[in-house]
């Protein structure tokens, strides 16, 4: 596995949100995505920065960011997951975890005694040439949507 670094070129992928329309990394405009790789979605934290990116769409919009959520599950787990908490978020699923393998997002996890394999908290801010900007190993829910508003809203005013 390849040690993803700031700086480097963001592997490309192409998923499946909630309609089975699928999404890729480099079809994008935007001056800057914020890739999020979440656990589990309808679980605490998952729902808690969910809501958090879905209220905050319209700061991230007027930034020209767009804003992708991936984890495990299907099509019909994201939509009810989406239904259930009114959330217009992309969220994307990775049923096989390749994509969340390929950022170093998935690995040996551990809860309540047990070991298991899962998708790590992680969060990837990338400009629209495909290269990793910064990169949110340490990521807690509530408040890493205005953690990362903050993050690019500095990244303006050093110029880049």
């Amino acid at each position: 596995m390849i040690k993803l670094l700031e700086g480097a070129q963001a592997p490309d992928f192409a998923l499946s949100d909630k309609e089975g329309t699928t999404h890729q990394l480099s079809s994008g405009a935007a001056k800057y995505t914020v890739l999020y790789f979440y656990p589990k979605d309808d679980t605490p934290g998952c729902t808690i920065e969910a809501q958090e990116f879905n209220a905050a769409l319209p700061e991230f919009h007027a930034r020209n960011v767009r804003v992708i959520g991936i984890s495990g599950g299907t099509e019909k787990t994201k939509g009810k997951f989406c239904s259930k908490y009114k959330l217009s978020l992309l969220l994307l699923s990775d049923t096989d975890f390749s994509v969340a393998n390929s950022y170093n997002a998935y690995g040996d996890k551990k809860f309540m005694g047990r070991s298991y394999q899962g998708i790590f908290r992680k969060t990837f801010l990338i400009d629209k040439q495909g290269m990793i900007v910064r990169i949110f190993n340490e990521v807690k829910p509530a408040g890493h949507a205005l953690e990362l508003l903050a993050s690019i809203d500095a990244l303006g005013e050093s110029g880049r």
